[in-house]
């Protein structure tokens, strides 16, 4: 009666997935990948911004005023005279320029909000690639605790099946009690080790439906394939070159040397004058420049080329120039570090991924002795030339074995995958 109240946990909804089918909900459904995709799109506004300032600068003014009479004095503040003017007074500017040439700096603004773009694309990427490991682990946990369970179960119909042959031998006097009571206390300890099996399950069960956004009491069913499967060996080499080339935090560091160069030529572009072509339009009323004022509208236009250039940038642009270059070594430092960093990820993921297959064939002949052990401590047992000890220890061997070869099984799985995102290509 305990044994069928702890493993009877029945499904609400059954839900079976594929790893393929797990990624496309992360990808439609992951809180953390949707905001970092808002990112990309608030920087492919940062470059329409930034191409505004091809566009000319224009201004207008309009003003209504109200004039007071006009006072003039000799210099020394004497004779006193006063003329009317007129009481209304209206002015309307119209200023527009066009830049020409702006050193280089305007071209570099926009394609540094162009990088800007990249480099929120590629943090989308990389958020990807990290959303997909998180939920696949949990996916490959969910998938070890139920192999696990399937594997208690057995051991657990196994024990009762024992219990009955020695309470039989105990009622016919070939066994003690004691012999009863020890695998009754084996059959508590598996059934409590199912239920926290049980337990650890609902818990990465429930954590990964949220993530994947599926509605609540869904029970993910991982698809039985994924530790059936064979999976590719290329060699160390392809995996080193694949991450070079893939890897979300190479693209990151090559960019920012990019946008380091850019950074530059608008430090550079602040020590070269800026050139534009103006136009403006003034009409204005009244002409209160002459004695009386003159209470006539005049309008007058010019159009002209600016030259514009910041001589203070002589002494200042030095300072900025030198912090760039600075900036640019620093970056360019920073893409051989994460390079050496994801060299030594790789080689350690890789060889992981090696000894994966090494531990399932060593689990895989454990399961065979262990096996082995335990049909030969059982016939002795039952020939009355063993101990009850001895069966215990021969079932707990086996057990041990059983529950290790599933963990290795789905280590294969997990240290291929483990490779695939070290690499970027997950």
């Amino acid at each position: 009666m305990v044994v069928t109240a702890v493993i009877a946990v029945k499904a609400q909804q059954e839900q079976r997935m594929t790893v393929n089918e797990l990624f496309e909900l992360v990808e439609s459904n992951s809180k953390t990948l949707q905001s970092q995709k808002i990112s990309v799109e608030f920087a492919q506004k940062g470059i329409e911004v930034a191409r505004t300032a091809r566009l000319p600068e224009v201004n207008a003014s309009a003003a209504l005023s109200l004039n007071g009479d006009v006072l003039v004095t000799d210099r020394d503040f004497t004779h006193w005279e006063g003329y009317g003017a007129p009481r209304w007074g209206n002015s309307l500017a119209v200023e527009a320029q066009q830049v020409v040439y702006a050193g280089g700096a305007i071209d570099a603004g926009i394609r540094l909000a162009e990088l800007q773009a990249e480099q929120a694309t590629v943090g989308v990427s990389q958020s990807r690639e990290q959303q997909r490991f998180l939920a696949l682990g949990q996916y490959l946990d969910i998938f070890k605790m139920r192999n696990r369970e399937q594997v208690i179960v057995k051991n657990i119909d196994l024990t009762q099946r024992l219990i009955t042959d020695i309470q039989a031998k105990y009622e016919q006097g070939m066994a003690l009690k004691n012999d009863v009571t020890r695998y009754e206390l084996q059959l508590e300890t598996l059934c409590l080790q199912l239920k926290k099996l049980q337990d650890q399950r609902t818990i990465l069960n429930h954590q990964l439906v949220n993530q994947l956004g599926l509605p609540d009491g869904t029970v993910i069913v991982p698809d039985e394939g994924i530790i059936n499967q064979s999976y590719s060996d290329y060699g160390e080499a392809m995996w080193q070159d694949q991450a070079l080339a893939e890897s979300p935090m190479m693209r990151q560091v090559a960019l920012s040397r990019q946008m380091a160069d850019q950074e530059l030529r608008i430090a550079r572009s602040d020590k070269l004058p800026k050139i534009a072509l103006v136009v403006a339009d003034n009409f204005s009323g009244p002409f209160t420049q002459d004695i009386p004022p003159i209470n006539k509208n005049i309008n007058y236009w010019y159009l002209g080329v600016g030259v514009k250039y910041s001589l203070s940038s002589l002494f200042k642009s030095g300072k900025k120039i030198d912090q760039t270059l600075v900036r640019t070594r620093q970056a360019e430092q920073a893409r051989e570090v994460v390079a050496e960093q994801l060299n030594n990820q790789v080689q350690q993921a890789y060889t992981y991924y090696q000894q994966a297959y090494v531990e399932l064939e060593t689990q895989r002949k454990s399961v065979e002795l262990a096996l082995q052990n335990y049909q030969v401590i059982n016939d002795r047992y039952l020939s009355q030339l063993a101990l009850v000890t001895d069966m215990i220890d021969a079932s707990n061997v086996k057990l041990n074995a059983e529950l290790n070869e599933v963990d290795a099984r789905v280590g294969i799985a997990w240290a291929y995958y483990r490779l695939k995102y070290v690499a970027g290509t997950l």
